[in-house]
């Protein structure tokens, strides 16, 4: 039989870890619903400290979080235990999901206390989001594919008899009538690069994955971005980093989602700002890069951010709400993630992608891609 000491020793070895888990937190409460122990992951979350809470009731600390309402009451003492009540909590721009389960404390029969299990599943709520939009554009993709399709044909002769009929209008002089078709001939281009939105949407074109500098990407399509943002008082500052290990990745359809991404940021700063391009480290994940693209606009509204990469969700009064989504697809299609955070001061756009194998860099150094520093 196990010595009482050893065992008492090991139950103190668990309730020590336990109370620093990151992902999990426990609240414990006396029989006056005062808090006897709380653990630095609900410390943490809610951004407090352990000295100021111990001995205190938890409805004093209800209160000075202005939390309404209650996540759970005194009636806890009372057997009203429950599993799974869900929380939602917002601190300095971080959202929190969180899951509780409050079960009583007895000896003896005689109610004790109480306690209070935090568990953080931010994180699970993230990926459960991420699979129903890859399930919603998976059917969406699927339906425009064979729209895309049913349009293009007919579209083609359209077009087609549409330049004949310009040409014969050119022939005999009929200027006026040639701005009519001109206008047509512009609408059907538009109805074009929707229908090619439309099929990238369904099936991207094939990912052609090569070693390179995400820095050179950047390089390549600033000139066209300064010139978009001179058209609107933008003005854009890059800041590289050379040091950046290689990326595996297809330079065009990251060239494609850049563009995307920083033509939107200089459209939403109506009146002038600036727009920002950042290379940078992974902040979590070291095996990581991200390209930050970042504007001074007015923000976006929470519950329009939540929607920002549905297809056919715009705020914008000529767009098609394909463009993010298809970004969207683009970045994960090369392994990489795509996330935006906003505010009052503007909003910021961070694409993930991971880096190249030690072998492919390697090839990337013997075939002459090294770059030095960029001017910003």
């Amino acid at each position: 039989m196990m010595d009482e000491s050893k065992q008492e020793f090991y139950i103190q070895q668990f309730a020590n870890r336990f109370l620093a888990l990151e992902g999990t937190g426990v609240l414990i409460l006396d029989s006056e619903f005062r808090i006897v122990e709380i653990s630095e992951m609900v410390c943490a979350v809610f951004g407090c400290n352990r000295a100021d809470l111990v001995d205190k009731p938890v409805e004093e600390w209800f209160e000075g979080l202005s939390l309404k309402p209650k996540p759970f009451d005194r009636s806890l003492l009372h057997g009203a235990t429950f599993r799974n009540r869900s929380l939602s909590w917002n601190r300095n721009k971080i959202s929190h999901e969180l899951m509780l389960d409050g079960e009583v404390l007895e000896f003896n029969g005689v109610t004790t206390g109480a306690f209070v299990l935090f568990r953080d599943v931010s994180h699970m709520m993230t990926l459960e989001e991420q699979i129903r939009r890859s399930d919603r554009l998976k059917t969406i993709g699927q339906i425009a594919a064979g729209t895309a399709h049913e349009i293009r044909n007919p579209l083609t002769a359209i077009k087609g008899f549409m330049q004949l009929l310009n040409k014969a209008l050119t022939d005999r002089s009929m200027s006026k009538e040639q701005k009519f078709v001109g206008i047509v001939l512009s609408e059907l281009e538009r109805v074009n690069e929707l229908v090619s939105e439309f099929l990238l949407l369904s099936k991207p074109k094939e990912i052609k994955r090569v070693p390179l500098r995400i820095g050179q990407v950047l390089q390549e399509i600033l000139p066209m971005i300064r010139n978009e943002a001179l058209m609107y008082n933008v003005t854009v500052l890059y800041y590289p980093k050379p040091e950046l290990l290689p990326i595996l990745a297809d330079k065009e359809l990251l060239k494609q989602v850049f563009l995307n991404l920083g033509k939107n940021a200089i459209e939403a700063m109506v009146g002038g700002g600036t727009l920002i391009i950042r290379e940078c480290s992974h902040p979590d994940e070291p095996n990581k890069i991200a390209v930050e693209i970042c504007d001074t606009g007015t923000g976006i509204e929470a519950d329009v951010l939540e929607k920002v990469f549905d297809p056919f969700f715009t705020t914008k009064s000529q767009g098609t709400g394909l463009g993010l989504s298809v970004c969207q697809r683009i970045v994960h299609d090369l392994g990489g993630s795509i996330e935006v955070s906003s505010d009052v001061e503007g909003t910021q756009f961070t694409v993930c992608l991971s880096y190249a194998s030690g072998e492919l860099e390697q090839e990337l150094k013997a075939s002459g891609g090294e770059r030095s520093p960029d001017d910003v």
